[in-house]
C-alpha cells in the first residue's frame, strides 16, 4: 500500500480546500475525480423546448404529466445511488493507493468529511438534536480560539461541537480540538483523533494552527469538568492558569466563547469508583444508573436535547505581543471569558422546556 502524502502544515492548498461551500460541493467534487466522461450540469436541447410552456404559462400535455415526473424522480434517484456508489469506490481506491493527503499533524481532510463526520452526524441530527446559535460569531476566515465548558463523562460534547462547526458555518470550517495525553495513548481513538485534526493540548500546537489560519477548540475544565458529579451540572470549574488567553494572545486571534448545554445529562455520574480508575490509569471511572450495572447497554448516552451557542468574540489583536506575559491580564481576560459562558449557560438552562425535548 502506498503512503498518503504529507503535505506542509502552511501550505495555502490546504487552506484553498477547506474555503468552499458545503456537503454538497464536496460530495460532487469527489464523483467529478472519477474516469471516464462526467454528466454536465446543463440539460439536454429538448429540455429547453419542455420548460417552454410552463414558462409560458401554458398546461403540460399528459405526456408530461404526472407519469412523467414520477418517472423522472425514479431516474434521477437512481442515478443519485449510482454517483454515491461510484464515489464511494473512488475514495476506496484513494484509501488503498495511498493518494490522499495529510498535514503534519496526521489531520485527514477527505477521511473527516466523508466518513467521521458522516458517522457522527446522525448523533448530532437525530439522537441529539443539537440545536446551534450565533455560528456567525464564528469569523469566515482567519484564526480564531473557541473555548467552551466541558462535561457529560465522556467527550461527546466536543465531537458535537466540531460537527456543528462544520455543517452550520456558511463557510464549512473545519474545527481543531485540543485533546488531553489520554486520547492520544488509548490505541484505535489515537488513531482517529488525529485523522480527524485534533492535537495535544500544549501551547506551541495550538498556537502554530492558529497562526496558519485554523479554527481551534479548548475546554479548559479538562476532566474536572467532564468528570465531575452530577450535582455539580452546569457549574464551571476551574479555567487554569488561563494558557489558552495567552497562546490567543501571541496569535493576535479572537476567542470566540461556546456554551453546551444537554451533555451534562447524556451520563449521570452518581459515583466515582477511583481505585478502579488508579487501576486502569484513568482520572475517574464513572459510576451511572445505568453503568456498569447494564453492562454494554450502560454505556449508552441518553437522548437529551442539545443547544450549542457560540457567544461573541472577544477580540485580541489590540494588544502588544508581550501582553501574553502580563499575568494580570490573563487572570481577566480568562475570568471574563469564563463569566461570559457561565452566564449563557444559565440563560440557556432557563430557556429549555425540558432534558429531552
Amino acid at each position: 500500500m502506498a503512503d498518503a502524502k504529507v503535505i506542509p502544515f502552511d501550505d495555502d492548498r490546504s487552506r484553498a480546500r477547506r474555503r468552499p461551500g458545503g456537503r454538497a460541493d464536496r460530495e460532487a467534487a469527489a464523483v467529478r475525480a472519477l474516469p471516464g466522461p462526467q454528466q454536465g450540469p446543463q440539460e439536454p436541447e429538448g429540455s429547453q423546448e419542455g420548460l417552454a410552456p410552463a414558462v409560458a404559462g401554458e398546461a403540460p400535455g399528459a405526456d408530461a404529466g404526472a407519469g412523467g415526473e414520477a418517472g423522472a424522480g425514479v431516474e434521477a434517484g437512481a442515478g443519485g445511488w449510482e454517483r454515491r456508489l461510484a464515489g464511494g469506490l473512488a475514495f476506496l481506491r484513494r484509501r488503498i493507493t495511498g493518494d490522499y493527503e495529510v498535514d503534519e499533524f496526521g489531520y485527514d481532510e477527505e477521511l473527516t468529511d466523508q466518513v467521521l463526520m458522516s458517522l457522527l452526524r446522525p448523533l448530532y441530527e437525530k439522537y441529539f438534536r443539537v440545536e446551534v446559535k450565533g455560528v456567525e460569531n464564528i469569523p469566515a476566515e482567519g484564526g480564531a480560539l473557541i473555548v467552551a465548558n466541558h462535561s457529560g463523562t465522556l467527550p461527546l460534547d466536543g465531537l458535537m461541537m466540531q460537527v456543528a462547526v462544520h455543517d452550520q458555518h456558511p463557510a464549512g470550517r473545519h474545527l481543531r480540538l485540543l485533546a488531553a495525553d489520554l486520547v492520544f495513548v488509548l490505541p484505535v481513538v489515537n488513531e482517529l483523533a488525529r485523522k480527524a485534526g485534533h492535537t495535544l493540548a500544549c501551547a506551541e500546537d495550538a498556537e502554530r494552527l492558529l497562526r496558519s489560519g485554523e479554527i481551534v477548540g479548548v475546554m479548559p475544565e479538562g476532566f474536572k469538568g467532564i468528570g465531575k458529579p452530577f450535582g455539580e451540572r452546569y457549574k464551571l470549574q476551574r479555567f487554569g492558569r488561563g494558557g489558552f488567553v495567552s497562546t490567543a494572545l501571541r496569535a493576535g486571534v479572537p476567542i470566540v466563547p461556546c456554551s453546551i448545554v444537554g451533555a451534562e445529562e447524556i451520563y449521570p455520574m452518581i459515583g466515582n469508583a477511583k481505585t478502579l480508575a488508579r487501576v486502569l490509569g484513568f482520572p475517574y471511572f464513572p459510576l451511572t444508573p445505568t453503568f456498569p450495572w447494564l453492562g454494554p447497554l450502560g454505556a449508552l448516552p441518553l437522548p437529551t436535547k442539545w443547544t450549542i451557542q457560540f457567544g461573541e468574540p472577544i477580540p485580541t489583536d489590540s494588544y502588544a505581543p508581550e501582553a501574553a506575559e502580563d499575568p494580570m491580564l490573563m487572570f481577566n481576560l480568562t475570568d471574563q471569558v469564563r463569566e461570559q459562558i457561565q452566564h449563557t449557560l444559565y440563560k440557556l438552562l432557563v430557556q429549555r422546556r425540558s432534558v429531552f425535548f
